[in-house]
């Protein structure tokens, strides 16, 4: 199934939830900018590892791999800026699947117990996956039903 092909989803759906990074612990960094020293927990959010980059020069604590867009989502969006509400929204119906909720929770209660880091490679620093996961993030640390007791 071709992105080009699908119909545009309601509006309703493209305003749903837009991205304010407004929790403390959560932060944004481009796998090309330098580790900072509280940065908390590291998690690259890229299907693919960052050209250039070495394992000790991104200093992760784990590569979220699975959480990246699709492969046809995101070569679709090619950041074309005109079509990020578009990927914006199927972005979260991809995150939405029941293969991410698992990751998702886990780094929900990794932000809601210290700093974490989404290390994305993107250039665009404003529209990119990253961005959609913090978002998804924030929803999940708002609604306090998702907290899991410890040691599940």
């Amino acid at each position: 199934m071709l992105f080009d092909r699908m119909r545009p989803l309601p509006v309703a759906l493209l305003d749903q939830r837009r991205i304010s990074m407004s929790h403390p612990n959560l932060r944004l960094q481009r796998a090309y900018d330098h580790p900072g020293k509280d940065d908390g927990y590291r998690v690259l959010v890229d299907r693919v590892w960052p050209r250039g980059r070495t394992k000790d020069q991104l200093r992760l604590d784990a590569w979220a791999r699975r959480l990246g867009p699709s492969m046809e989502l995101w070569r679709w969006f090619g950041h074309d800026l005109a079509r990020w509400p578009e990927f914006e929204a199927r972005y979260q119906i991809e995150l939405a699947g029941d293969d991410r909720a698992d990751a998702l929770d886990d780094l929900a209660d990794a932000a809601s117990r210290g700093p974490l880091t989404l290390v994305f490679q993107a250039r665009d620093r404003e529209h990119n996956q990253a961005r959609v996961i913090a978002a998804e993030l924030e929803h999940r640390l708002d609604d306090s039903q998702w907290l899991r007791p410890p040691g599940s």
